[in-house]
């Protein structure tokens, strides 16, 4: 039987869907829900989310 097998390490290939983030005036980056504009998350050091969009 054909399997297909796993792709390299297993992460995610292209951009998160739904999401975005925006710098927060301390530097802290916010990552949030485009459908319904609430705030997911918050990253603890100043860098970026991996693979989500920023807003403009």
């Amino acid at each position: 039987m054909a399997v297909n097998k796993p792709f390299g390490d297993g992460r995610r290939i292209g951009a998160v869907k739904q999401r975005s983030q925006t710098q927060t005036a301390s530097g802290h980056w916010v990552k949030r829900n485009t459908t319904n504009g609430q705030f997911m998350n918050v990253k603890s050091d100043k860098k970026p989310f991996k693979g989500v969009r920023k807003e403009k």
